[in-house]
């Protein structure tokens, strides 16, 4: 019997929406936090054919936690109502939804603030939902929604000195991928469509500098023939070994793209990225060699690397940074397209302690117990190991409101508890990493494994 490891374990389904208050919370949440965290996952309603499923199709589902003074005022998972997911729930469809609910996807990728509001994002040209503070959900909004159907996506970077928010998205078949600004309050600024080849690149993510938009075309890519034959699109993806990968670099103000050769891998994520000089850019991305296998994202092993992109010579140099496995990397949000020293990530390998149980054989993991911490100024690393059995994905940063140096802040991020069968939020100190967390908040509920999400400030 085929076991899908994305309907089992840490990464199961919840079936209930939970609405909780004045949480119990280990330690003390320090005061200066005012605002949510918030992070959001596949989370199916349904599913026909267990084998089947992929774990990007299913709905969106956010889970937050409201903390104000010291406490944690309130904790709520709700869907994303989709037109499907509100069939599914037995309550009435918007008016102005589609007939066929199949064309209103329920994001499930990414959770952001921008522009005062909280949005809840995906990629290949679903459109971002607008939630609201307590997470019920206004509906599909025009977050970066260009002319042609392209919209704000999952990796959209805010730069803190403009205040304008950079989407890089993709619609399978479309001949090109468009560069989107979003000004501060929320309005598209400027456009810019980049081509691409006749099979989409899956472009899930980017870099930013202040100067510079980088895009990656790589072989793992849309079969654009299936696709117009009727086939899912989260089945049509396929790593082409005749690919070769390339670097995309324009400016952050429009204009031509530059194709640089690069090694024909897998970008995960990127860290982050900044300018270097007289015609340098630097990236650092979780990377991972191919062929990859785009129906199970576990079963790959990004590593940390250094892309110094040089565009006099027209050259990109890898470096390895660290090869243990490790991706969803987080950085200060305030360092965003300028130069970084730190950079958080989770491991993505049983590296340290037992890691939580996955029913079904799989020689890895997608995420462990662990959180790394690297100082990519100076060199070198810390782990924060949580105990054996708990399961630990991305990490969110959230600045002190005081503080004046980069990893001054605190680390975010729902652990599962084994003994409990439920889930904490996690705080821990950015410059005391490896030392005792300094709150755990104590859920009522399992958060199940899921993808991205931001601390947003209520200021």
């Amino acid at each position: 019997m085929v076991i899908n490891r994305y309907l089992k374990g840490a990464f199961a389904p919840v079936t209930t929406e939970t609405t909780a208050y004045d949480l119990p919370v280990t330690g003390d949440i320090p005061r200066e936090l005012t605002g949510r965290y918030l992070r959001i996952g596949p989370n199916p309603l349904g599913v026909d054919d267990p084998a089947a499923h992929l774990w990007a199709a299913g709905e969106g589902m956010v889970h937050g936690v409201r903390i104000r003074d010291g406490r944690a005022e309130w904790y709520r998972n709700r869907w994303v109502r989709s037109t499907g997911v509100l069939d599914a729930l037995g309550e009435p469809r918007r008016p102005d939804s589609p007939e066929d609910p199949r064309m209103d996807f329920a994001p499930n990728t990414h959770v952001i603030g921008h522009a005062g509001r909280t949005f809840a994002l995906v990629e290949a040209g679903g459109l971002p939902y607008e939630l609201g503070y307590e997470l019920d959900t206004v509906g599909p909004c025009g977050l970066g929604v260009t002319s042609q159907g392209f919209s704000a996506n999952a990796h959209s970077k805010l730069d803190p000195h403009t205040g304008e928010l950079h989407s890089v998205a993709y619609i399978p078949g479309m001949p090109f991928v468009q560069h989107i600004v979003t000004d501060a309050n929320g309005v598209v600024t400027r456009v810019t469509d980049i081509p691409v080849p006749a099979d989409t690149p899956y472009m899930h993510d980017f870099a930013l500098t202040e100067n510079h938009v980088v895009v990656y075309d790589t072989p793992l890519a849309y079969d654009v023939a299936a696709l117009m034959a009727g086939a899912d699109p989260g089945q049509v993806m396929r790593w082409n070994p005749e690919h070769p990968g390339r670097v995309g670099v324009l400016s952050r103000d429009g204009g031509p793209v530059r194709w640089l050769e690069s090694n024909p891998s897998h970008i995960s994520h990127t860290l982050n990225a900044y300018d270097d000089g007289d015609g340098a850019i630097v990236v650092d991305l979780a990377r991972a060699d191919g062929p990859v296998d785009p129906t199970d994202p576990g079963g790959a092993l990004p590593t940390l690397d250094r892309w110094t992109i040089d565009l006099s010579a027209g050259k990109v140099h890898t470096r390895r940074l660290d090869d243990r496995p490790q991706d969803f990397p987080r950085v200060n949000e305030a360092t965003v397209s300028r130069p970084h020293r730190y950079g958080y990530f989770a491991a993505t390998a049983a590296l340290y302690g037992t890691p939580f149980p996955i029913d079904g054989p799989h020689p890895d993991e997608m995420f462990s117990n662990v959180l790394i911490k690297h100082d990519l100024r100076h060199g070198g690393s810390e782990v924060h190991a949580f105990g054996a059995g708990a399961a630990v994905s991305e990490a969110a940063f959230a600045p002190s409101p005081y503080g004046g140096t980069e990893d001054d802040g605190y680390l975010m991020a729902y652990v599962l508890d084994p003994d409990r069968g439920t889930t904490d939020l996690v705080i821990l100190s950015a410059q005391d990493f490896t030392g005792a967390p300094l709150a755990r908040i104590h859920l009522p509920a399992r958060v199940p494994l899921g993808l991205h999400g931001s601390w947003i400030p209520d200021a």
